[in-house]
């Protein structure tokens, strides 16, 4: 059971990076996906997360407007679309699955070893 989280990088504020969790020896579909983020000196914190039923999202009030998750069951694949980035963004972001869509981390049983996302003014 692994998960892999891609697509992080160096942009300017204002642009765009798109996240992807892939997940390999099981089934994203059962799973609620969470996207966490860490930055230095700071605790993770919860920025997005996907059900696994109705496929119902939800997002931080500080990513809300700006970043879009999705999943795609058929490539076994969850994105984290982020628009309108700002310095503040700068963290290293986690995929993590569990089984209800939660803010909490303690609700999620796998995660991904993360991607850092850097963004400059």
């Amino acid at each position: 059971v692994q998960l892999q989280a891609s697509g992080g990088g160096l942009v300017r504020a204002g642009r765009s990076l798109r996240l992807s969790c892939a997940a390999s020896g099981f089934t994203l579909d059962y799973y609620a996906i969470g996207w966490f983020r860490q930055a230095p000196g700071k605790e993770r914190e919860w920025v997005s997360c996907i059900s696994s039923s109705d496929g119902s999202t939800y997002l931080s009030d500080s990513v809300k407007g700006r970043f879009t998750i999705s999943r795609d069951n058929a490539k076994n694949t969850v994105y984290l679309q982020m628009n309108s980035l700002k310095p503040e963004d700068t963290a290293v972001y986690y995929c993590a699955a569990g089984r209800i869509p939660d803010s909490d981390i303690e609700s999620y049983n796998y995660w991904g070893q993360g991607t850092l996302v850097t963004v400059s003014s």
